[in-house]
């Protein structure tokens, strides 16, 4: 019996220190991501970051319809000093899933981005890149288009920005504060450096940007930056892997 009980205890023993080596996967969310005020919700899996949203402006627009509280007429000047010309679109709620990884790393083939949403921004509104359609459409002849806060939707209702969100940089938060983050869950900054000093496309690599630390990631990370100048938000692809945009 001796022996018997001896051999159990062992047993037990070997299966606490086997347990005991397991390391439980966090779902917390980073505090860094919750600065996306406007998602209905926000969680983790320990691999990856989930944003929920429905992709409503939360600024006055001409694109709401004219019952809703946000709708506002707007004749005046838009990005690049262009004259407002509405488009024939109306805002329409989007609701989808933004996952982006929790750990974003570099990808050494650098996906193309795709039409449509490549990143969300932290009122919850989706980030497009530079093209205006197939076959890199320059963006030049939609820019009349932005509302006085830069953005506009298109044919589906879906409301975006291609260029420097100026609800967020001059209302929300700053020129140099964190602007949302692309699909690859590397970081979108605005169009200046913490000094003051304004990014141009020059200063960035060929994804539209560079690495050094930021007020959000102390030791440093790679991370895009809206610039006045083509492409104004992304480059010749992803700087990493990209995760999805469902509905």
């Amino acid at each position: 019996m001796l022996v018997a009980f001896s051999t159990i205890a062992v047993l037990v023993s070997c299966n606490k220190d086997e347990t005991s080596t397991t390391t439980p996967v966090s779902t917390e969310v980073p505090a860094v991501y919750k600065k996306v005020y406007g998602a209905t919700s926000i969680t983790s899996d320990g691999t990856y970051i989930y944003f929920k949203t429905k992709n409503l402006p939360d600024h006055k627009s001409p694109y709401y319809a004219t019952t809703n509280p946000l709708y506002e007429a707007y004749n005046g000047s838009t990005f690049g000093g262009n004259e407002f010309k509405k488009n024939p679109n109306t805002i329409a709620e989007y609701n989808a899933t933004v996952k982006i990884p929790l750990n974003p790393k570099v990808d050494a083939s650098h996906p193309a981005t795709p039409l449509g949403a490549i990143g969300i921004a932290l009122n919850g509104v989706a980030l497009f890149n530079q093209y205006a359609g197939p076959n890199n459409q320059a963006l030049a002849g939609e820019i009349v288009s932005f509302d006085k806060y830069y953005g506009h939707p298109q044919n589906s209702g879906v409301y975006h920005y291609h260029v420097e969100p100026l609800y967020l940089t001059t209302v929300k938060s700053k020129k140099s504060g964190l602007m949302g983050f692309l699909l690859d869950g590397f970081p979108v900054y605005g169009p200046q450096e913490e000094n003051g000093t304004t990014v141009t496309s020059s200063m960035l690599d060929a994804y539209h940007g560079h690495t050094h630390a930021t007020v959000d990631y102390p030791n440093g990370i790679y991370h895009y930056h809206f610039t006045a100048d083509s492409p104004y938000l992304n480059g010749n692809g992803y700087y990493g892997t990209p995760g999805t945009v469902t509905q």
